[in-house]
């Protein structure tokens, strides 16, 4: 019997090699909040069996040099897009927006910022060059076997090495430079698709849909010039001057978008795009005890949590000092992740925090609202837990994810320009504690989001494993991108069809021309 059992088992494991092995995946990550997804991700996967190994520059400063569920492969560089680099362009980009006009302030971000722009890809060009330039570090690289490449192509330089390395390419994705990555590989009429930075929804009024085409077509000029300018370059130079960067980046098997369409306004889409909005949100787990005791001691009234996210830990102290007041005349406890100068108006009801358990506060039953700045990562785990929001968007996306939720009626948005004028910031909090709409729509949303057949995590595992097992995914890639702009839009079809409609007229219109001669003159010689 024992015997029997045992060949069965063997049987087995020959039949199935494929699902018992795990694969070798090489990741080139981002830093900051797309780390941090990317991150679930990858813990996910070597939970799996999968080994993970990550690339990462000599100046990571979220990429951790040592841990228990991937390699690291570690890149010397001089110069790197660090926290400082960044919460410089940021403190610089807010300073901004409070002093100017709207117009002025859109004209700052898209095109005052772009020389920020462009040296910060330069960085990530001179990441991808240390890399490839370096015989000691490619020879490491392939001789780790690798199935494919998982990077956030934000940046350039995992898409190029996967070119160089003929590898299958997994993108966890939202963004790609300076657009939504829609825009890239599927039909994006800008008649109803609102453009990042646009404030706009899908449904738009003439001059919004001004104001949306003038944002898409100056985004999609920044893309370009960063392209020529970085990417193009490093392809000329490591893969060959007939690749086309913009090629290879649609050129992806897979692409895990970072959304969903509880979140997203409809639009179309493609086969080879994965939906995964939320795959980083997990029930709450208990609070630390600290924590759980502020917490309870709410009462009925319950608690508010306020974080800004990654980069921004305070605000200007004018501004933390209203917010600080704000919160000291609410029944409410609140807990509020503050670096910086202890704000002079603060309230015995506020805890300050350098660090917040976000997920397991947000998850707590006697959470009744959150303060967020309308990171993506927020956002959704704000709806995963029915949570409402009061939006402060500071910067990038975060004023177009907040005014999803606003559309819905699940969230409340201010402006860092009016935040602390006229009660403005008490006001919110209080008309969305107190309407219970809020908080109905948000619960709505988050019995929407969790009714699918697949969790969004297992859903992004299935089709990594898939590249793997299949090494791509070919069959789902679109080649329009390949054809010329009038092909796509089918521009030359439409003159051809033109001109042999007026071909067609012209001759119908001689016929007839040559019949009344001939009927004329007939009649002339009778007559």
């Amino acid at each position: 019997m024992r015997l029997i059992y045992c060949s069965s088992v063997l049987l087995l494991l020959v039949l199935f090699p494929r699902e018992c092995q795990g694969g070798n995946i090489l990741v080139l990550p981002i830093e900051g909040s797309h780390w941090i997804n990317m991150d679930v991700l990858l813990q996910a996967l070597h939970s799996r069996g999968h080994n993970i190994t990550i690339v990462r520059s000599s100046k990571s400063w979220y990429v951790k040099d040592k841990s228990p569920y991937y390699n690291i492969l570690t890149v010397q560089v001089e110069r790197s897009m660090d926290q400082k680099f960044i919460g410089e362009a940021i403190n610089h980009a807010l300073e901004f927006e409070r002093g100017a006009l709207p117009l002025a302030n859109f004209l700052h971000l898209t095109v005052g910022m772009f020389g920020t722009f462009v040296d910060a890809h330069a960085i990530v060009g001179e990441l991808l060059s240390a890399m490839l330039d370096d015989k000691e570090f490619m020879r490491t690289v392939k001789e780790g076997n690798f199935d494919m490449v998982l990077t956030d192509p934000c940046w350039g330089h995992g898409i190029i090495l996967a070119k160089y390395l003929n590898l299958p390419l997994v993108y966890n994705i939202r963004w790609l430079i300076a657009g939504e990555a829609h825009l890239a590989i599927a039909p994006s009429p800008v008649s109803y698709i609102p453009i990042t930075g646009s404030g706009n929804t899908d449904k738009m009024i003439f001059f919004q849909r001004v104001k949306n085409m003038i944002l898409h077509i100056i985004t999609q000029t920044q893309q370009q010039l960063v392209i020529k300018l970085i990417y193009q370059k490093l392809c000329d130079k490591y893969l060959g001057p007939d690749i086309d960067y913009n090629h290879l980046v649609l050129n992806a098997d897979i692409w895990l978008m970072r959304v969903d369409f509880v979140f997203e306004f409809p639009r179309p889409t493609m086969p080879n795009v994965v939906y995964m909005g939320g795959f980083q949100c997990k029930p709450a787990e208990p609070l630390p005890e600290h924590l759980e005791e502020f917490v309870q001691s709410s009462g009925e009234h319950g608690v508010i949590i306020m974080s800004l996210g990654t980069f921004v830990s305070e605000l200007p102290a004018d501004i933390s000092n209203e917010m600080a007041a704000a919160f000291a005349k609410l029944p409410q406890k609140v807990i509020w992740r503050h670096k910086g100068v202890r704000p002079a108006t603060l309230g015995n009801n506020t805890l300050l925090v350098d660090w917040m358990p976000q997920k397991d506060l947000l998850g707590h039953p006697k959470i009744k609202l959150f303060v967020a700045h309308g990171g993506t990562n927020g956002v959704q785990e704000a709806i995963y837990h029915g949570v409402p929001v009061v939006g402060l968007p500071l910067f990038f996306d975060q004023y177009d994810n907040l005014l999803r939720l606003q559309v819905r009626g699940a969230a409340k948005l201010l402006t860092i320009k009016t935040v602390d004028k006229d009660n403005n910031f008490l006001n919110a909090i209080q008309e969305v504690l107190n309407e219970p709409s809020y908080r109905r729509n948000m619960q709505t949303l988050s019995r929407l989001h969790r009714d699918q057949p697949m969790k969004p995590l297992d859903n992004a595992l299935f089709w990594v494993e898939f590249v793997m097992r299949h090494k791509g995914a070919a069959h789902l890639r679109t080649e329009s991108y390949k054809m010329p702009w009038y092909s796509y839009h089918s521009v030359d079809v439409v003159l051809f069809l033109a001109a042999a409609g007026l071909l067609v007229l012209l001759t119908i219109f001689l016929l007839i021309r040559c019949l009344c001669t001939a009927m004329c003159k007939h009649k002339m010689k009778r007559d």
